[in-house]
């Protein structure tokens, strides 16, 4: 990971809210929310599954998109930053 997670790139990704939903759909959804996007474009995707951040972590290497930062929002959900990869 880069150390591209500072907050004007959070604020400036686009959001997926994905709290609540459990597996697979995290990933499913966070598949085709990248795949219309735009090459290095971030999209920030909050989960409250505790196994989606691996899930999310292998779409993105399996998919030449990469995983820049990751944190914590206030309500204990886990947050990844992604920033599109050249392929879908």
């Amino acid at each position: 990971m880069n150390e591209r997670d500072d907050k004007a790139d959070w604020a400036a990704a686009r959001q997926l809210d994905l709290t609540g939903l459990k597996c697979p759909m995290p990933s499913l959804m966070t598949k085709k929310a990248l795949r219309g996007m735009g090459p290095n474009e971030l999209l920030a995707v909050t989960v409250t599954d505790p196994l989606a951040p691996l899930d999310l972590h292998h779409l993105c290497q399996s998919h030449g998109h990469s995983v820049v930062a990751e944190g914590q929002n206030d309500s204990g959900a886990r947050r990844l930053l992604i920033c599109r990869g050249p392929r879908s």
